[in-house]
């Protein structure tokens, strides 16, 4: 069997030491070439064709993220960003490798991980990082997500004639953060209905991800306050925070520590099951791209409850696993491509009147 070929993209030669000690260790490995910073990356990337890259977001030269963007646009590379980058500018920066193309995130060893864990860590997520196919991403030829707000063309509105809809849930992991984007500038921040978001996100990474997605597109965005009344949060999207399931019940958002489900906390299955008890037929729901099957099963709840349901298609997905997932149970009544999905729900709710939960 092939061994899989690593690039290492780290300024500090004592980390690079280290993370090439730990693929040493492991015959799946061989890493091909080392770049202290970003410049020196997409030369290797080009010059040796790796399979799987880590990236550093600190870079001299060029930025990790210039790097990330540069590579995704004219040499398409799985990578996964190493970093030990938390403060809010920092983080910033890693939510913008993720929607210019990097698949996941991994903090760096900070020194007082249990024996051999991190090592573990490190060494699963490269081997799922490097089996994805990545696509060309435009981000480093466009500058910005995709085509400007300006000149994105409409996709026709499909002929729904659904009862009123009162609120959508999304769910989303590996490829999420511009798939995210992509919904939401193709939905008028005008809605007068919350929609509820999770979104899957290695802490400490996921602490500020609502900030910056609040200021990607017209939509407000926040955390989810525990006991918050849903009539109070039309318009805006209310995100799950790090560690805690979101749940509705009783017109009211909750936030619980109820065990994982799926290993994820927050999961998407949770929000979309009480999404299913609480709204029934006057819900959307709607699960984009990602790895496992997080999100299928509650998808399949809100269908049957009479709600619409969309999963993305596999051309469009980072990861086409939580959607196919969705296609297989019967859970979408569309299956759609991710440039139609804002859109498609956009229509859903046209011609209702603001409404508020019962």
């Amino acid at each position: 069997m092939a061994r899989i070929r690593v690039l290492l993209v780290e300024d500090s030669m004592t980390a690079r030491k280290r993370f090439g000690e730990v693929l040493g260790g492991d015959r799946e490995f061989d890493v091909v070439g080392e770049a202290e910073d970003g410049k020196k990356a997409i030369e290797l990337c080009r010059e040796l064709h790796p399979d799987v890259i880590t990236m550093d977001m600190m870079l001299p030269v060029m930025s990790g993220l210039a790097a990330t963007e540069y590579i995704m646009a004219y040499c398409p590379t799985p990578i996964l960003i190493v970093s030990s980058s938390t403060n809010r500018g920092e983080l910033f920066k890693t939510y913008e490798a993720l929607a210019a193309g990097a698949v996941d995130v991994l903090e760096k060893p900070g020194g007082n991980e249990s024996n051999g864990s991190w090592e573990r860590k490190f060494i699963s997520a490269l081997k799922l990082v490097s089996r994805i196919r990545v696509i060309t991403h435009p981000r480093g030829r466009l500058g910005t997500l995709g085509q400007p707000q300006g000149q994105r063309q409409q996709t026709p509105l499909p002929p729904f004639s659904r009862g009123q809809c009162i609120l959508i849930a999304m769910g989303a992991s590996t490829g999420g953060p511009s798939a995210i984007v992509e919904v939401l500038r193709g939905l008028p921040a005008t809605l007068p209905v919350p929609l509820l978001l999770v979104l899957h996100i290695n802490e400490p990474f996921g602490l500020a991800f609502a900030d910056w997605l609040d200021g990607q597109t017209d939509w407000r965005v926040k955390y989810a306050q525990d006991c918050e009344p849903i009539g109070s949060t039309g318009g805006r999207v209310i995100m799950a925070p790090p560690g805690s399931h979101l749940v509705v019940r009783d017109g009211r958002l909750h936030l619980t520590l109820d065990p994982e489900l799926h290993s994820c906390r927050p999961s998407v299955d949770v929000l979309f099951q009480s999404v299913a008890r609480e709204c029934g037929s006057r819900a959307a729901a709607c699960l984009l791209t990602g790895m496992g099957r997080d999100g299928a099963s509650g998808l399949l709840d809100v269908r049957k409850a009479g709600g619409f349901t969309i999963a993305q298609d596999e051309a469009t997905s980072v990861v086409y696993g939580m959607p196919r997932e969705a296609a297989l149970l019967g859970a979408a009544e569309r299956v759609l491509p991710l440039g139609e999905i804002g859109p498609a729900l956009a229509a859903l709710t046209a011609r209702q009147s603001e409404a508020k939960l019962a």
